[in-house]
């Protein structure tokens, strides 16, 4: 359960900051249903930058945005991007909805929203004492530095030495107070160290993705919810929701998938992880390159009881399909070989180096259970090829300049000759496995108990169910908040 225990002094600090900076937060419900955020404050977004670090921009933590950089509306549908067979190699749909157009580019955004917002309306965090940070494999702590300065509050991010320049650029940008630690994606347990080791003063507040429940409760009621919106609003008659699957990463979005089950009972849910550290799939560990997803460890918050499948992807797979969607050459193969329409070849540009990572899980997914032209596969792009403009040109750097030849060398070596190898259907025994490995990482070395551990497999009602129901809970204070601030009625 999240705490929910209102702290007065901390309280007032965050109200008087809240009237300073204009601050109104937004509700879950509001992310859900962007349609009821009050009038007069969709009409001043009519002049806010998506990436403006304006507080104004928390109304668009949605997946219900515009697909527009400046002065976006909503919509009743989520952007997204469909998958054609041609690309794809398999018959049945493939629906990837996508965080490009959160303000920052990402829907990590949301997650540390989920994370931060419960600690700031009761006064838990306090703003004129704590730092908040945000430990992260790259794009959570650019959501959580971007929501620290909206709200006000001080962020600090951690992130590892190895992610892309773009990531450490946008940080410093915005003023965020940046750590890297060493290593690249896979290297979580020394940002824990780094985490831990700033935790032994006070004045800083982490929020870890890994472990704050605020991260499941944002996806369950904010992800799970758009993606049933997006197959219900383009199913076609006969059509089948068969399954969903995430790379982990800090597995908040695999609670979107507890939300898919409930809603679907029919609906497979896989996991996906590097090949390089096969964490899931065989205890393994290793360096790997699809950046953001982690790994060596099983985050606290992935309810790995719900999972049916893992699946490991080849991070070279990830790497040269980045190349292809996002160059002249794999363009111009896109375009006439494949004669996809100019529209779908920009938007192969909303998928960052895991959401094609998402896809290939998808696709192999397709292939172990032989899905076909009625049966309906959705995931996330969490980011977009905006964040990893240097990894392409490392790519023309390791490999020389690129062909239209060798695009299609690409599209058929890195998707159409997928396989059902490195895939694992997971049943009792097999998610109880992966869900004993959280001991290692959580009760020896973090801190968690025996008991806290035997209560996400063992009492899902008293943890994973309590934790989605909160969000009613959290809105009440939402609202609470905004109205002793008072701000809403003075736009």
């Amino acid at each position: 359960m999240i705490d929910l225990t209102i702290r007065p002094e901390g309280l007032a600090h965050d109200l008087r900051k809240a009237r300073e900076n204009r601050i109104i937060i937004p509700t879950i419900a509001q992310m859900q249903h962007p349609e009821t955020i009050p009038e007069k404050i969709r009409a001043k977004l009519a002049d806010v930058g998506l990436w403006d670090l304006n507080p104004l921009n928390l109304f668009r933590i949605t997946w219900k945005n515009e697909a527009k950089e400046t002065g976006g509306a909503f919509q009743a549908v989520p952007n997204h991007v469909e998958l054609p067979p041609v690309l794809t190699g398999v018959p049945c749909r493939i629906l990837a909805m996508a965080g490009k157009w959160f303000p920052t580019g990402c829907h990590k955004v949301g997650a540390s929203f989920g994370c931060l917002a419960p600690r700031l309306v009761t006064g838990q965090f306090d703003v004129d004492v704590h730092k908040a940070v945000w430990p992260s494999t790259g794009n959570y702590c650019r959501g959580g530095a971007f929501n620290s300065a909206l709200l006000g509050a001080r962020g600090v991010a951690i992130l590892p030495a190895e992610m892309s320049r773009e990531r450490f650029d946008w940080l410093h940008e915005i003023g965020a107070e940046v750590i890297a630690t060493p290593g690249c994606e896979s290297n979580v347990k020394e940002i824990f160290d780094k985490t831990n080791e700033l935790k032994r003063d006070p004045r800083y507040m982490s929020f870890n993705p890994f472990e704050e429940m605020g991260n499941p409760l944002w996806h369950y009621n904010v992800t799970g919810p758009a993606l049933a919106d997006l197959f219900e609003a383009v199913k076609r008659p006969g059509d089948r929701f068969a399954g969903a699957a995430f790379t982990s990463g800090s597995a908040g979005t695999m609670s979107a998938g507890d939300l898919l089950k409930e809603r679907y009972p029919q609906l497979k849910l896989a996991v996906g992880e590097a090949l390089q550290c096969p964490t899931i799939l065989s205890n393994g560990f290793g360096g790997h390159r699809i950046e953001g997803i982690g790994d060596k460890h099983i985050p606290w918050i992935h309810n790995v009881k719900n999972t049916d499948m893992a699946i490991a992807i080849d991070d070279e797979d990830s790497q040269r399909l980045l190349r292809l969607f996002n160059t002249p050459e794999g363009q111009t193969y896109l375009r006439e070989e494949l004669h996809l329409d100019s529209e779908l070849v920009e938007q192969l540009t909303w998928l960052g180096i895991s959401g094609i990572a998402n896809v290939l899980c998808c696709i192999k997914m397709a292939k172990f259970y032989e899905l076909t032209e009625r049966d309906v596969l959705c995931t996330v792009l969490t980011d977009s090829a905006a964040m990893y403009g240097s990894r392409i040109a490392e790519l023309s750097e390791m490999y020389g300049p690129y062909s239209v030849h060798e695009a299609a060398l690409d599209h058929h070596v890195h998707i159409l000759a997928l396989k059902t190898d490195n895939m694992m259907e997971m049943g009792y025994a097999e998610r109880k496995r992966v869900h004993n490995l959280k001991y290692y990482t959580w009760v020896e070395q973090q801190g968690k108990t025996v008991e806290e551990l035997d209560a996400l497999w063992y009492d899902t009602e008293g943890t994973w169910d309590a934790v989605h129901a909160q969000a009613k809970d959290l809105d009440a204070l939402i609202d609470a908040f905004n109205e002793e601030a008072g701000v809403l009625k003075t736009l």
